[in-house]
């Protein structure tokens, strides 16, 4: 049985955690995740992708507690890494990436949609949140870092070390999630997802456009002024060097929406 399902949908790529009944990872479902992403970004047909959780009620609810208590502190280290690892080629993969939250969103799973450029929820479906220290760890996928750098270093610091829970609405007004639908139910909320993302494919949009702003802004927030800045010129350039620079600037000029290829 997979632990993690892979579709293509109209240029969309969308990824489903699938292990019942909370979608807590384990080493072979990360494995399954780091294949999906590499899947996704090899694929020139896909120009988004969607990662969200299977069922109603949970979008996932971190690592497989009972997976960790029976590991000796070499897997866990190395489970760790290899999360760290799977994550960050998530983030580094020059393709919007949009965590669609259905359900509870805490621990690891928070992990993962911070590694998504965009988080939206449906409204009254869950909590989320980092209660990692209520356990007597740190969140250790990634959401030491994540969180500073979504809420700022205080505001983060507090949340984690109280272990605190919230709705979405709260998530959003911290900056966590990026919207909040008021859809009716599951079914229409992935629809609703689905038509949003199709926003920033083609023929819509110029996928590769937005890929290289993910890119820019993921590498440059990283380093100093004149690096980040260094690479923007070299992503531009390989902009201006594909067809879809060329369609934009003729679409404009001619008065005429664009036709996007992604190329």
């Amino acid at each position: 049985m997979s632990l993690v399902e892979f579709e293509s949908l109209c240029g969309i790529g969308r990824i489903t955690l699938s292990s019942p009944p909370a979608n807590c990872y384990s080493h072979e479902m990360m494995t399954e995740l780091d294949a999906a992403i590499v899947r996704a970004r090899f694929d020139p047909a896909i120009h988004a992708i969607v990662l969200r959780g299977a069922g109603e009620k949970f979008f996932c609810a971190g690592a497989d507690i009972a997976m960790l208590r029976g590991a000796d502190p070499y897997f866990k280290y190395n489970f760790c890494l290899h999360a760290n690892e799977t994550l960050q080629r998530l983030e580094q993969t020059p393709k919007l990436v949009v965590a669609a939250i259905d359900g509870h969103c805490v621990g690891g799973g928070l992990e993962i949609a911070m590694a998504a450029d965009l988080r939206v929820a449906r409204k009254g479906s869950g909590k989320c949140g980092l209660p990692e220290v209520k356990l007597g760890v740190l969140p250790g996928t990634g959401g030491t870092q994540r969180l500073v750098r979504a809420v700022g270093k205080a505001r983060a610091i507090e949340l984690m070390a109280t272990g605190a829970t919230f709705d979405y609405e709260t998530a959003e007004r911290m900056g966590i999630i990026s919207h909040v639908w008021d859809d009716a139910d599951h079914a229409s909320f992935h629809e609703h997802v689905l038509q949003w993302v199709a926003e920033f494919v083609p023929p819509k949009a110029p996928s590769r456009a937005v890929g290289f702003i993910k890119r820019a802004c993921q590498s440059g927030a990283e380093v100093g002024l004149s690096e980040g800045l260094a690479l923007e010129r070299e992503l531009q350039q390989r902009l201006f060097e594909g067809e879809d620079a060329t369609e934009g600037l003729a679409a404009y000029l001619e008065k005429r929406p664009p036709n996007f290829t992604g190329t």
